[in-house]
């Protein structure tokens, strides 16, 4: 086995740098959210102008998800790490450094190819180093949740006292050449090719399978709305805390770090049900069900103490792993092109990375609530969604 090559050293030192730039990616999917005040001041325009900026994460993502996984496997996975990187080094430089919206919406493309890039060197590289299993690539959202937990403290911190808002997005830049220095001696090991003869037994079950055609267009608007009930809520919530609820500063950013707990211990119980065998399905609709009623709390209460325990809930439901959890029953629908299936499902997420800020940024022309109450909205479809899941792939197994 090649991943044998490396020491128990090298691997770890390599797996802890694969896992240390996911929580840089947390920090770069909420940066700009977490800034959009500020940005509006710095770059004199409306929070409507800093939320399309925002979109710009999703058009990078969507012009780079369907090719960064197939060039990976024919060039170095460590290329596509430091792709990443390098991306992500350029736009935490770059939005900090210009006044031009057009070239602040370009930065934000290049954070969304970063984000493919990452995905497409460490997602392999993770399976390679464990002989093809996959638990490992479950854990990158804790990390990424590790990053979107420190991030809003880190920007409550520097604003408490008065210091240049740009400190957040230069903790990034340290961060990353940080950790590419410390990548620079690391081996990746190579990929091999074991799994051949898995294949043909799955694809012979169904040919048109009506219940595989509607789990699979079910599964398809899932991947755009798993996607957009996280992100349009890491968008705005810190807003809606204060000039809705009328939280003050460290209460506002508070719910976006609570958020950020519960997606953690939400991945660790998720981690736990999948390793003892409990079907997908039903914890999809579980998760789906909590997920928006939390959320309906949180519009409804206006209180710290019953909102902050509705956004750990909503952390821990809808940011604790279901995303990736339909991408499995996805794969198993498609077990023998989990590689194309796997570009979809994310591609429609990317769509969502793109449009999610447009719809929300039209809906606070309304009103903050309203822009949040979107997201309510996106709950309730995700809940008939993966109802239709369970049902429909239950059927395609059956057959």
């Amino acid at each position: 086995m090649t991943n044998q090559i490396l020491s128990k050293n090298m691997r770890f030192r390599l797996v802890f740098s694969l896992y240390l730039n996911y929580i840089i990616h947390g920090f770069g999917l909420i940066i700009l959210a977490q800034n959009m005040t500020t940005l509006s001041d710095y770059w004199s325009t409306s929070l409507k102008m800093v939320s399309f900026v925002i979109s710009g994460i999703g058009i990078g993502r969507l012009l780079a998800y369907l090719i960064t996984g197939y060039l990976s496997d024919k060039l170095s996975r460590k290329f596509f790490v430091y792709l990443g990187m390098a991306c992500y080094l350029f736009f935490a430089i770059g939005i900090v450094s210009t006044k031009s919206i057009i070239f602040a919406y370009f930065c934000a493309i290049l954070a969304g190819i970063a984000n493919s890039a990452l995905d497409a060197g460490t997602y392999t590289t993770l399976v390679e180093l464990n002989d093809g299993n996959g638990q490992a690539t479950v854990l990158i959202k804790a990390f990424v949740s590790v990053g979107e937990f420190i991030l809003p403290l880190l920007i409550a911190a520097i604003h408490g006292a008065n210091l240049w808002f740009g400190w957040s997005f230069i903790s990034m830049v340290v961060l990353l050449i940080l950790n590419a220095i410390l990548l620079i001696p690391l081996k990746f090991p190579q990929p091999y090719q074991n799994e051949k003869n898995t294949q043909e037994k799955i694809e012979q079950r169904q040919q048109s399978n009506l219940g595989r055609i509607i789990a699979t267009g079910a599964l398809v608007l899932y991947g755009y709305t798993s996607m957009a009930l996280m992100i349009w809520f890491t968008q705005w919530i810190t807003l809606f805390g204060e000039k809705v609820a009328g939280f003050n500063t460290t209460q506002a950013h508070l719910l976006l770090s609570l958020y950020s707990v519960g997606s953690i211990l939400g991945v660790l119980c998720l981690y736990i049900f999948l390793n003892r065998n409990i079907s997908e399905g039903p914890i999809l609709i579980i998760m789906n069900i909590l997920a928006t009623l939390a959320l309906g709390i949180i519009l409804l209460s206006h209180t710290p103490l019953l909102s902050h325990i509705a956004s750990l809930l909503f952390g821990f439901s809808a940011a604790g792993g279901i995303m990736q959890t339909g991408l499995t029953v996805f794969m198993k629908l498609y077990p023998t092109r989990r590689g194309f299936v796997t570009g979809i499902f994310y591609f429609f997420g990317a769509i969502a990375s793109f449009t999610e800020p447009l719809i929300s940024g039209a809906l606070s022309d309304i009103s903050i609530q309203v822009a949040l109450g979107g997201d309510f909205f996106v709950g309730l479809i995700g809940i008939g969604l993966v109802t239709v899941i369970n049902f429909a792939s239950r059927q395609a197994f059956e057959m």
